[in-house]
């Protein structure tokens, strides 16, 4: 026979003594199933996914009904994806993104839409109303930011509103700005 302690004599090593088994077990499977790793210097950065932002581009100016740009950047910057969306009720429309990598290391995302600046702002930011202006050139950007998440420039090209938000520093905001400022609309159809 053998002997159990009452359970009023439990305490957190007993609890301990019999999580460990169940850690071990999670962590063999985790192993087996090439899950983690670990490594002493920290994270590896990883592979950037390959994306064809050319043809993206290409291909939204043949469909979506509003010019779109495609912006010469220098070297070291990498696309790595894109998408298309809509913006629905009032002063909203399509909405064409691709996003890049900067030679830092940090995301930055171009999006172009025929939406409202605020609507587009409030679709992809969340916020409603610009915190102030950047002026770049001519251009004047308004720059919409929320506590907590990254800024965003929008700009007004006439019948095209264009953002570009990311991770990047104001270097990186401003080369992206300045190569959509400079592109011409790719031909429609």
């Amino acid at each position: 026979m053998s002997y159990q302690k009452p359970r009023t004599q439990h305490d957190y090593r007993d609890l301990v003594w019999s999580l460990i088994p169940l850690v071990l077990i999670c962590v063999v499977f985790a192993a087996v199933a090439s899950q983690c790793s670990f490594s002493t210097h920290g994270p590896t950065a990883g592979n950037v996914p390959s994306f064809d932002v050319n043809d993206a581009l290409k291909s939204d100016a043949h469909t979506l009904s509003f010019p779109v740009r495609n912006p010469a950047l220098p070297a070291g910057w990498k696309s790595n994806s894109g998408s298309r969306d809509t913006v629905a009720g009032a002063g909203g429309g399509e909405v064409s993104t691709v996003g890049f990598i900067t030679p830092q290391g940090t995301y930055m995302q171009l999006t172009q839409s025929n939406a409202t600046s605020d609507v587009l702002a409030g679709h992809v930011e969340g916020a409603r109303r610009p915190s102030g202006t950047q002026q770049l050139g001519d251009r004047t950007w308004a720059v919409y930011h929320q506590q907590g998440s990254e800024p965003a420039w929008v700009t007004d090209f006439g019948t095209v509103r264009v953002l570009i938000k990311g991770a990047g520093d104001s270097a990186a905001f401003t080369t992206l700005a300045n190569a959509v400022d400079a592109a011409q609309p790719l031909p429609a159809k």
